[in-house]
């Protein structure tokens, strides 16, 4: 296992939800001497000092200011969250000898691969302590309970298709003990009274570790690739990346892609715009100085793409034909699902010549509907020009996805390289790189 994939798989089994990619984050920027911010407090920054705020502790933006002087942005983003199950309030169902958990369905998730593999529960609980309200991590860490399938002897039409019933199929068996209390459990793995907790958001993961395999060890699986690892890879990307002359460099991992993006810490909030704002007023500049920084910047939606499935080669593109291990995928979409358009095609393909990483292109069948992503729900709070891009995968939105074993490298030498870059706008069409 070479070390860009170690890296990633530990950073993603520390981050079984997104609280724990936001303090795992965090703690990556504390270490490498980023500033903590607080946007209830007031911005005082230096040039070429990097620094960093959250929101709700599922949000991040870091960023690192520029040596000499501040005239752009040069923003990579990606999500914190993945499809799963949240743990519905007062969740125990007792019926018979068995207790299962209350769940409903957070994002489109594939529901068959969450059968019969070795479940916990991971978020946060919120608790009161002498000093107020405080956020707790949660991580039930052991293998705590399962969904079993139903045998083929009592549903000998399983094999030819079965519909999923959110309600009935997908709550996960716990315990035969009848006094079993998840909010009990909860506050003995933080030791605090069960009274203690005000409230909580937890979810269901996988524990399956990160395997490497194939006959040349050439794909990894694990949970959460979507989108973990295009997190992960901008963010060291940015830690690895030296101060600009003139461009404050941003990594931001927003939270609710998988639902829409439409909170207060999602790609459809302000939190990118306001932290925008309060650079340029740190810096003294005005309104005009934004919108001119503005106007000089780029922005990449990292999130993950779809690989060509060796079973299913008719459901890609007949000419856009993406593989795992052959590159950064670039995301095209006539009805701009995806901000990619051909002038930052070309600006993006250029950043990948300099950084001398492959690319290919994605483009769904016109017969097909494909997702969206958080790159243009993004930019209609700030109008950047920008590309959508994401690394190769099959079975997304499964609890256990694939990957290749290159391609984190691929991305993380891309961010280094974009993050170092400048992108001058010389007549609204025209653009410098350098």
């Amino acid at each position: 296992m070479n070390e860009t994939v170690k890296g990633l798989f530990e950073f993603i089994e520390e981050s079984p939800s997104q609280f724990h990619v936001v303090a795992n984050e965090r703690q990556r920027f504390l270490d490498a001497g980023f500033v903590e911010l607080s946007e209830a407090k007031e911005w005082k920054l230096e040039l070429g000092k990097n620094y960093f705020v959250t929101r709700n502790g599922s949000s991040i933006l870091a960023f690192r200011m520029p040596r000499d002087e501040y005239k752009s942005f040069m923003i990579m983003a990606s999500h914190s969250d993945s499809p799963s199950f949240r743990i519905k309030e007062m969740p125990e169902m007792k019926e018979g000898h068995y207790v299962k958990l209350n769940t409903e369905k957070y994002g489109g998730m594939l529901m068959a691969p969450w059968f019969d593999r070795p479940l916990s529960i991971a978020g946060r609980a919120i608790v009161k302590t002498k000093n107020g309200i405080e956020t707790k991590l949660v991580n039930l860490d052991k293998d705590l309970c399962m969904l079993p399938s139903l045998a083929i002897h009592m549903n000998r039409e399983a094999n030819d298709g079965y519909k999923y019933n959110a309600q009935k199929d997908m709550l996960p068996l716990v315990s035969m003990d009848e006094d079993f209390n998840l909010k009990k459990l909860v506050a003995e793995s933080l030791s605090v009274k069960e009274d203690e907790i005000l409230g909580s958001d937890l979810f269901l993961y996988n524990r399956e570790p990160g395997k490497v395999w194939g006959a040349k060890d050439e794909f990894i699986s694990i949970r959460r690739l979507d989108d973990l690892q295009c997190s992960y890879s901008s963010m060291m990307g940015l830690l690895d990346a030296k101060n600009s002359e003139s461009a404050v460099q941003i990594h931001v991992t927003f939270d609710n892609e998988e639902v829409g993006s439409g909170t207060k810490q999602g790609a459809d909030s302000t939190f990118l715009y306001d932290a925008l704002v309060r650079i340029n007023e740190a810096m003294g500049g005005n309104n005009s100085t934004l919108l001119t920084a503005i106007a000089n910047s780029f922005m990449v939606s990292a999130d993950n793409a779809h690989a060509l499935h060796p079973n299913y080669p008719e459901k890609s593109d007949p000419t856009n034909k993406v593989f795992m291990n052959e590159g950064v995928v670039i995301k095209f979409n006539a009805n701009q699902k995806y901000m990619t358009d051909g002038l930052a095609f070309g600006i993006f393909t250029e950043l990948c010549n300099k950084a001398k990483v492959p690319y290919q292109t994605f483009v769904n069948r016109s017969d097909v509907a494909g997702g969206s992503t958080l790159g243009n729900i993004s930019n209609a709070h700030v109008s950047i020009n920008g590309v959508d891009i994401g690394l190769a995968q099959l079975a997304m939105h499964s609890c256990y996805e694939t990957a290749g074993v290159k391609d984190t490298e691929y991305l993380l030498k891309i961010a280094t390289i974009f993050y170092e870059s400048v992108i001058e706008n010389i007549s609204g069409c025209d653009y410098n790189l350098r």
